[in-house]
């Protein structure tokens, strides 16, 4: 499963601050901590006002390649700001993200095709939040005609089936497992990427909460995760489902990170 680290989010007090100031040192180290830790992909979010997050957004870029070579996740709903990072990047990013979004099908779906690893595709629309799987269905359907016509491969598209705090929504992460599985059999080449943390917004121990999902989601077929790869916790469910469920061949991952000692810490 592709680990997509989420520590770089311009959101969170920290980091924000270490954007303003440029604080490279700061961002360099969230970087190199998360690609030591096992991300495949560093998620970069400036956070900042459309007006400055193009400058936000490349500076970001520029910060983390210049101390990796671990792909990045561009992470923004401004068509400005993903164009001008993206003449920065030096290996082909995944986008985060469209959605069933008229701008953003518009505004950032045509800056995919032959120039990313691929997309993430969440599904809400101009109407919202979709409640429940038929009209989360509703959506992929539209987002799927559209990547098609873009000329975007199917196995290139993340679909986010949208995972709700189980804190508000009881039913949340059900109905994103259902969505999952009912797209599988009518889009057998798409992939699957998630929020994990989303899940257990409100709740104390949310490492478990993220822990318990994203087993569940494996099992569903989850291929990708926005997610805190320095959760040692969760890394340990990661391996140990992939086992489980035979996609680590050879259970090679697991014993090579127990003689690494990632394995049994406390």
């Amino acid at each position: 499963m592709l680990i997509i680290g989420e520590k770089i989010n311009g959101t969170l007090k920290k980091v924000g601050e270490a954007v303003m100031a440029r604080d490279a040192a700061f961002i360099q180290n969230l970087a190199l901590r998360q690609v030591g830790a096992g991300a495949h992909y560093v998620d970069v979010n400036a956070g900042t006002p459309a007006t400055r997050e193009p400058e936000d957004l490349v500076w970001l870029v520029e910060t983390v390649q210049a101390v990796t070579d671990t792909p990045l996740c561009l992470d923004s709903a401004n068509p400005q700001a993903l164009a001008a990072a993206l003449e920065r990047t030096q290996r082909p990013p995944l986008i985060n993200s469209i959605s069933g979004e008229e701008s953003r099908l518009t505004g950032i779906l045509p800056l995919i095709p032959g120039r990313t690893a691929g997309v993430i595709a969440v599904l809400i629309d101009d109407a919202g939040i979709p409640k429940d799987v038929e009209s989360r269905l509703r959506v992929a359907h539209k987002v799927m005609e559209h990547t098609r016509a873009a000329g975007v491969p199917d196995d290139q598209v993340y679909i986010d089936p949208l995972v709700l705090a189980v804190a508000t929504q009881q039913d949340g992460a059900l109905v994103a497992l259902e969505t999952m599985r009912r797209l599988r059999a009518e889009y057998p080449s798409v992939r699957f990427s998630v929020g994990l943390s989303n899940i257990s917004f409100g709740l104390p121990m949310r490492s478990l909460v993220n822990r318990a999902f994203l087993t569940l989601a494996l099992y569903m077929g989850l291929d990708a995760a926005i997610m805190d790869p320095l959760d040692h916790g969760v890394m340990e469910t990661l391996m140990a489902t992939e086992v489980v469920l035979g996609r680590d061949r050879f259970c090679r991952q697991y014993t090579k990170a127990f003689r690494e000692g990632r394995l049994g810490r406390a």
